[in-house]
């Protein structure tokens, strides 16, 4: 019908001639389409943007209330062991945690009401279903500036609901029965996760079969796969910190250099108690097919350089990882070395 359909990975390569005074939708609700929808709404001169998103998801302004930095509230050690982590935990932690939960939900209700307020999430029909605390993880977006004075000036609508079918005229079916008209379409709907350069019987092993998530200790390797390990998997809030301190974990893992290694058993033990944590507690950690370690940033990065055998730790409570105060934990570990043989 002359209508343009493309993925988010293909935006810029549409001209802004195709762009300028047409109707635009774009399918998806998190980091990429606000991104899109946002940039072709203030920059590309778009008639009208529809934002056709299946679910709500919650967002974070990189300002809650106006004020605070939403680093202080995903990354602080503070808020993050609010969350339910899959850290053993000992019968005096387990105590303190059930003392403290009428606290910790007045926390998050608070948080809410704060996003719902500033954001317009009731008003613009955009309130998620599940609570905050359950649904935290790499999935989460930083609002996109410039999304909501857009939705608030009319320039971008979202509505809630999937595309049924494409009709004629450049017009698109909903399933909640609306048709709206669509000179462009951009699908940013996400990626399916997959490696398909490796053999099948690796990827029996690596993958499981339930549900698609990965088998790997520490989110970097499967003791059953020698020889294989993933750097920057690990998807996080600050993944260029936990790239690098993977980085330095895998080398000396390879080469038998960690202070704690863990014997193959035990990391399968590791790896099955992880799995059925994702599944049965926390179960937004299973975005990404389980690779995402935000918000438990301080507590994978503890592990990490326990098993390097790190002494200096970073214990802050109110602060967000520092890469500078982690190069000083990573420098108290054992030196790594390369034996010429």
């Amino acid at each position: 019908m002359g209508g343009i359909i493309k993925h988010s990975s293909e935006y810029k390569d549409i001209s802004d001639d195709e762009l300028k005074g047409k109707d635009v939708v774009v399918i998806g609700g998190s980091k990429s389409a606000t991104d899109v929808a946002v940039h072709a709404a203030m920059e590309r001169g778009a008639n009208q943007v529809t934002l056709v998103m299946r679910r709500n998801v919650w967002r974070v302004p990189r300002f809650i209330g106006g004020y605070i930095n939403f680093k202080h509230v995903l990354y602080m050690r503070a808020q993050e062991i609010q969350f339910t982590s899959w850290k053993v935990s000992s019968t005096l932690s387990l105590l303190l945690w059930y003392i403290t939960m009428p606290l910790v939900y007045v926390n998050f209700i608070m948080l809410e009401l704060l996003l719902i307020v500033q954001l317009g999430l009731k008003k613009y029909n955009m309130m998620p279903t599940t609570r905050i605390q359950n649904s935290v993880s790499c999935e989460i977006p930083i609002v996109t500036e410039g999304l909501i004075e857009s939705i608030d000036s009319g320039d971008i609508v979202p509505i809630n609901s999937t595309v049924k079918c494409y009709q004629s005229n450049k017009n698109l079916l909903l399933n909640n029965g609306t048709t709206i008209k669509a000179d462009v379409v951009i699908q940013a709907t996400g990626w399916t996760l997959d490696l398909p350069f490796l053999p099948d019987h690796v990827k029996d092993e690596l993958i499981d079969q339930k549900d698609g998530l990965f088998r790997l200790y520490r989110f970097a390797v499967n003791p059953n796969i020698p020889n294989l390990g993933f750097c920057g998997f690990n998807s996080s809030f600050c993944t260029v910190l936990s790239s690098e301190l993977i980085a330095n974990w895998l080398v000396r893992y390879v080469d038998n250099q960690l202070a704690n290694q863990k014997t193959h058993g035990e990391m399968g033990q590791e790896i099955d108690r992880m799995l059925k944590w994702k599944r049965e507690v926390y179960p937004a950690a299973s975005v990404y097919s389980g690779n995402c370690i935000a918000p438990f940033h301080h507590l994978h990065f503890d592990e990490l350089l326990d098993d390097m055998g790190a002494t200096t730790k970073d214990t802050s409570m109110f602060s967000y990882p520092c890469a500078q105060l982690y190069g000083k934990c990573l420098d108290s570990a054992p030196k790594y070395s390369v034996s010429c043989v």
